[in-house]
């Protein structure tokens, strides 16, 4: 995951009903965009996180890519779920290059896999605030034939998979690029994607709990479609337009699916609490195709007793409102936020 080289690069978020695209260009001290845009995935394309239909994948890439008009070629990606292991170690103080060498020893203790299986990368966090000959690291590991899927499938579009991020770090990027004002606040990230929700809890660019859940918008179509005895495409449509003719019916299955994902993030608020001595959590941020859920953001805030909002990644992104309309930016906004942190990335990054 080094490079020596910085160049352009796009991102593209490949969620379980939908792939995201953003391409920026960096600037002095600020970003500005070049390119977004979405479309849709064929049901059961990925399930559990694993790339069921790779021709499907394949040719909305190539679609979306040429559609965009989008001649760059290299492509930053990210991984989450049970694909991905995060853990926070403890190790002896030591260089990042004693590190480097050292890494693949320290790790084998915390990968349930055969360690020449995985690819692995850290981050240095912060030294121990009790023992200064000690230190904290950021661990990431991925097994190396769930990359290589992501690497086949870029390279039959046309494309170069160069950096592999995780979704809740990502999304990170772009919080953090937006929101500098809540640099000093411990702040819970929340990305609710179809069938996943990242949790990252974070303050001051540093991570400080992770958590991905295997649960998401797929509860609300499927909820839908067994109380009205429907099918899957119609209670999609239903979950997105909130046309039913039963609209008392249709608020209760609505109302419960809210509490249900509400419930398994504030379950994860508390797994935080047991898990690390830091501060309260002062916001939470949400993200994701559900972050638009009509009173999910009401409920979630109400359950909690803190504020929710809804993470904007174009807050502090310039753009050309003669290219993109401000309404459409807004509206998609919250779809786009992991691959809008994906976008920030550049070969050569750690």
């Amino acid at each position: 995951m080094l490079f020596s080289k910085k160049k352009e690069i796009i991102g593209v978020d490949i969620g379980s009903s939908s792939v995201k695209l953003v391409q920026m260009k960096a600037n002095v001290d600020n970003y500005t965009l070049l390119n977004v845009g979405i479309a849709p995935l064929p049901s059961g394309a990925i399930v559990d996180n694993s790339l069921m239909d790779t021709t499907s994948i394949v040719e909305t890439i190539k679609t979306l890519v040429k559609s965009l008009g989008i001649k760059t070629t290299d492509i930053v990606s990210s991984i989450s779920g049970n694909s991905v292991i995060v853990r926070k170690i403890t190790l002896p103080a030591m260089t990042p290059e004693e590190l480097e060498d050292q890494i693949f020893w320290e790790a084998e203790q915390y990968i349930p896999y055969d360690i020449n299986d995985v690819n692995i990368d850290f981050q240095i966090l912060h030294s121990d605030l009790v023992d200064s000959a000690k230190m904290t690291v950021l661990l990431v590991a991925s097994k190396k034939d769930f990359i290589n899927e992501y690497v086949s499938v870029f390279n039959e579009a046309g494309m170069k998979l160069v950096v592999v991020d995780v979704d809740s770090f990502a999304m990170q990027n772009c919080f953090e690029l937006n929101y500098d004002s809540e640099k000093d606040n411990v702040v819970a990230l929340i990305n609710i994607g179809a069938s996943t929700v990242n949790v990252n809890i974070v303050k001051g660019g540093i991570s400080l709990f992770t958590r991905d859940v295997q649960i998401g918008g797929n509860v609300y179509t499927e909820e839908i479609q067994r109380q009205f005895a429907i099918s899957s495409e119609e209670s999609e449509k239903i979950k997105i337009t909130g046309e039913c003719a039963d609209a008392s019916k249709f608020q209760e299955v609505m109302d419960r699916v809210n509490e249900s994902i509400s419930a398994e993030i504030l379950r994860s608020l508390d797994l935080y609490y047991t898990t690390a001595d830091e501060q309260k959590v002062a916001k939470i941020f949400i993200s994701g195709g559900c972050a638009k859920i009509p009173m999910l953001p009401s409920v979630l805030s109400k359950k909690s007793n803190m504020p929710v909002e809804i993470l904007n990644p174009f807050l502090k992104v310039e753009y050309n409102e003669k290219v993109f309309d401000p309404e459409y930016i807004q509206q998609i906004g919250p779809f786009v936020s992991v691959a809008t942190g994906l976008a920030m990335r550049r070969l050569g990054d750690k």
